[in-house]
């Protein structure tokens, strides 16, 4: 059984703008980073070592170093970002073993993946799929005569080869760095590498039944959060250190932990996770799922759905839905985010130029660390506001904001400032 895995963790995470001023894998969720749960998944899987390759600021390393895993983990440093393959030539200078290749983002591989292990065949490749209703946003796989015999990126629409997509999880070979050394070198040079040898040695192929989770974009977040907070790594507890106020109410799977403190009156509907030393202020409503980082903090008559809330940041009052907020951000009295159109139809996200379809009929904002707002701000559907930005009261935010600008309403008039 296999018994080695290598996590690429070294990319710049661009598409997820504007959760990437880390790795995604170390978007916290719960207490806990990505990887962390990916690792631990792994571990309960049977692998006993893993190989994680990071850049070089080791940024994944000195959070790992905080959080048990119970794996035994090796480091590989990937000197500049130059895709997936690269990568694994890095790790594949120190063993000749076949090994799993996952993401750093998948805390379900325990569950899909398992059962899978057991089957496989020494020095066989494995290709895991699920199928896609949009396959022109992955990797698919063409097959011919019911084998796997290619994965075509990003095919146009109307010409996908199938709708079974890859699901970043493969078993390759202790060999797989002759074929990585026989590609040109490129950001997809590992997807040409399995390309090359499912040509020449061919690969046993499994279908999930029930999908991976994936990380592409930023509101790829929510439907994470959602099956993080659904699994069995949310624990029904209320510490008996936390505060509760007068007259709350809490209902279904709740995690209150040490701490933290809920004002009088309050409703909570899992699932839930209040994290340590949060304050929840008076007369609030919270709408699993939903996920309050250490010490975030809000005042009375604030409502969140469905939502992920970063360490450290403060609401006064208004309604969060939908959205995903970053590390100590401040939020003013009325803050209001639009989450669905008026017309119901899917909400489109302006990604590095283009308007991308979300798929969803309901999502808010995305802010990344360290933003600030002012009094009766609001967001229109699928708005992305970067990292340290300072967003001018009674404004409605129409579009994107870019890092660390200033964005305010004046008589009718948008100024922004860089």
């Amino acid at each position: 059984m296999i018994k080695k895995a290598i996590i690429p963790a070294a990319g710049r995470s661009s598409r997820l703008w504007p959760q990437n001023q880390k790795h995604k894998s170390l978007t916290r969720i719960m207490g806990r980073s990505l990887i962390s749960y990916a690792l631990q998944g792994l571990k309960e899987a049977g692998i006993n070592e893993a190989w994680v390759v990071q850049g070089p600021e080791r940024d994944v390393e000195k959070e790992l170093k905080k959080e048990k895993t119970g794996l035994k983990i090796k480091y590989v440093v990937q000197p500049k970002p130059r895709g997936t393959g690269d990568a694994l030539l890095w790790a594949l200078k120190f063993f000749k073993e076949d090994f799993v290749l996952a993401g750093p983002h998948k805390t379900d591989f325990a569950e899909n993946f398992r059962p899978f292990l057991k089957k496989t065949k020494k020095g066989r490749a494995v290709v895991f799929g699920v199928k896609t209703k949009n396959p022109w946003d992955f990797g698919i796989v063409k097959f011919a005569s019911g084998r796997a015999k290619k994965i075509v990126e990003n095919p146009a629409k109307g010409k996908e080869p199938s709708d079974i997509k890859a699901t970043e999880v493969y078993v390759l070979p202790g060999n797989f760095r002759e074929y990585l050394e026989k590609v040109k070198k490129r950001e997809q040079s590992l997807i040409d590498a399995i390309n090359l040898l499912l040509q020449e040695k061919g690969a046993d192929f499994f279908l999930l039944k029930k999908d991976t989770v994936s990380l592409k974009y930023p509101w790829d977040i929510l439907p994470l959060l959602e099956r993080m907070l659904e699994s069995k790594r949310l624990k029904k507890e209320v510490s008996s250190r936390a505060g509760i106020g007068k007259n709350v109410v809490i209902k279904g799977k709740v995690h209150v932990a040490e701490n933290a403190v809920i004002g009088d009156n309050t409703v909570i509907y899992g699932p839930v996770f209040v994290g340590q030393g949060c304050v929840i202020g008076a007369n609030n409503v919270l709408r699993g799922p939903v996920s309050l980082e250490k010490n975030a903090k809000t005042g009375a008559l604030c409502e969140i759905k469905n939502s992920l809330i970063g360490e450290g940041t403060h609401f006064h009052s208004g309604y969060v839905g939908d959205s995903v907020i970053g590390r100590d951000c401040r939020f003013g009295a009325g803050f209001l985010t639009a989450n669905r159109r008026i017309d119901r139809k899917n909400i489109k996200v302006e990604i590095k130029g283009s308007k991308i379809d979300s798929g969803l009929t309901y999502f808010g904002t995305v802010v990344g660390n360290n933003s600030r707002f002012g009094a009766r701000v609001s967001t229109m559907p699928g708005v992305l506001i970067g990292s340290g930005c300072r967003i001018g009261p009674n404004t409605t935010v129409s579009e994107n904001v870019s890092d660390n600008a200033t964005y305010y309403s004046k008589f009718k008039n948008i100024v922004k400032k860089k």
